[in-house]
């Protein structure tokens, strides 16, 4: 399955890999506006494209919050979804199917900040296509504007190897829920991406999987993309710091 189709049998399940989507939307928005105002001096009224937007996670969060947004993602059913989890909060978000290597149809110049987050960026299969993904972020960015995305720590990640993350349980309602992800490493880089997510349904259970493939990526090796991009001034924040999970890089265009 490739990432498109993944994530578009994912797109009606994709809340409940939270314990509780609408807190993480909200807790998510705070600490990412918090550091495009302090690393980015950017204010509620910036014009932000998230790139592979999923579901709406970050976008409807920052929009709720003041800023312009518009959202991308290669998964058609979960644009869908952003769509619909937009108009149900009166949002006015506009969101379009696009892959990270080919960015043009949403506009050259037109951003005051590029953000992708919650891992994205190793859905990329090398480093000529996060090479060609950096350059489609500068191009979507004002003079001067910036970018901003998080990833797994590889840096550690890579040394250990991990095969399971969880579970957890949670509870809907007093109904059970639990999950957790395994990861079956291919090589030294690759590794397929199994999620599961099991719910109690009335007197049974319902099981969603879902799976794609990521190449772990070093964090030098996204500071070099960026550089060879036009970005100046590439710098990481780390959970410990920023308040977010994952480490976040941020970049100036120039």
């Amino acid at each position: 399955m490739d990432t498109s189709e993944s994530y578009n049998e994912l797109a009606s399940h994709y809340h409940f890999i939270f314990e509780n989507w609408e807190a993480s939307i909200d807790r998510q928005a705070a600490v990412l506006s918090s550091i495009l105002k302090l690393e980015c001096s950017l204010d509620g009224a910036a014009h932000i494209l998230d790139c592979a937007c999923g579901i709406g996670t970050q976008s409807l969060g920052l929009a709720k919050m003041g800023f312009r947004v518009t959202g991308c993602d290669i998964s058609s059913k979960s644009i869908e979804r952003a769509r619909l989890e937009a108009e149900k909060r009166n949002l006015h978000i506009q969101f379009s199917v696009a892959n990270l290597l080919n960015l043009d149809h949403l506009g050259e110049s037109r951003f005051d900040t590029v953000i992708c987050m919650d891992n994205a960026l190793p859905h990329l299969q090398s480093a000529e296509e996060l090479s060609q993904a950096a350059i489609q972020f500068r191009a979507s960015l004002r003079p001067g504007g910036s970018f901003m995305a998080s990833i797994r720590d590889y840096d550690r990640l890579l040394k250990e190897r991990p095969a399971v993350q969880g579970p957890f349980f949670y509870s809907d309602e007093g109904r059970r829920r639990i999950v957790f992800q395994v990861w079956d490493w291919l090589d030294d880089r690759n590794y397929a991406f199994h999620l599961y997510i099991t719910r109690e349904i009335a007197n049974a259970w319902e099981t969603v999987h879902a799976s794609a493939v990521y190449r772990g990526i070093l964090r030098d090796e996204v500071a070099d993309a960026l550089s060879y991009a036009g970005f100046a001034n590439v710098r990481w924040l780390f959970p410990s710091d920023s308040g977010f999970y994952q480490p976040i890089v941020v970049a100036e265009a120039v």
